[in-house]
C-alpha cells in the first residue's frame, strides 16, 4: 500500500527518493521507456506545454481546444449523457470552428434495461440503459481522433474509455447533486462530515 495523499514532503516533486520508504526505480524506467514511443511522447509534450505556458490562465475547455489542435486531431466525438445535451449542444457549437465534431447521447439506441434485468429509476415506465460501449462503437467507427465525456455516469464512463479506440479526456464529470462539481464535496463541511463519521 501507498499514500501519497499522506506525504508532508513530496521529495519527488525535486526528483529525491521517495521518504515514504518504497522503490520506485523499476516504474521509473517502466514509465521512461513508454513515454519514449512517439504517440506518448507527443501527448506528455504537449500537455506539458500547455501546463508550462498557461499555468493558472487557462480553463479546462481552452486547454482541450489547445491540445486538440497541437495534437493535429480534425476529428472529435463527444460522448454525453442526454441530461446534458444542451451543453453538449453548447460544446459541440464551439469546437466546431475548428474541428469535424460527432455527438453521441448515452440513450441512442433505446436498449431497454428489463432486458439485462437492470435497476430501474421507476419501474412503471420504459428505461433505456445507458449505452456508453456502443457510443465508444459508433465514434470507433467514425475514426474520431479525440473523445470528449460530458457527464457521463460513474461505470459508464470508464466502460466508454475501456472501448474508445481514441484518446479520452473529460469535460464533465456526473454529480446531480453538485451540478457535477464532485469536488464541491471535498470543500463542504457538511459532505465532509458525512463521508468521515463513524
Amino acid at each position: 500500500m501507498i499514500n501519497c495523499s499522506g506525504c508532508k514532503t513530496n521529495t519527488c516533486y525535486q526528483g529525491n527518493k521517495c521518504v515514504q520508504g518504497h522503490d520506485f526505480e523499476k516504474f521509473k524506467l517502466e514509465s521512461q521507456k513508454k513515454y519514449k514511443i512517439s504517440d506518448d511522447k507527443d501527448i506528455l509534450e504537449v500537455s506539458t506545454q500547455i501546463e508550462g505556458n498557461h499555468y493558472m490562465e487557462w480553463t479546462r475547455l481552452e486547454e482541450i481546444i489547445d491540445f486538440a489542435k497541437q495534437m493535429k486531431y480534425k476529428k472529435i466525438g463527444i460522448a454525453h449523457c442526454i441530461g446534458l445535451i444542451n451543453e453538449t449542444k453548447q460544446l459541440k457549437e464551439i469546437l466546431d470552428k475548428d474541428f469535424a465534431v460527432s455527438t453521441i447521447c448515452c440513450k441512442f439506441s433505446g436498449i431497454n434495461k428489463k432486458d439485462f434485468n437492470l435497476t430501474q429509476i421507476d419501474n412503471n415506465r420504459y428505461e433505456a440503459i445507458c449505452n456508453s460501449i456502443g457510443q465508444a462503437l459508433v465514434l470507433n467507427d467514425l475514426k474520431t481522433d479525440l473523445n470528449i465525456i460530458v457527464g457521463l455516469c460513474v461505470g459508464h464512463d470508464i466502460l466508454f474509455t475501456k472501448y474508445s479506440d481514441a484518446p479520452v479526456t473529460t469535460f464533465i464529470v456526473k454529480d446531480r447533486v453538485t451540478g457535477h462539481n464532485p469536488v464541491a464535496t471535498l470543500y463542504s463541511n457538511y459532505y465532509k462530515n458525512k463521508f468521515l463519521k463513524d
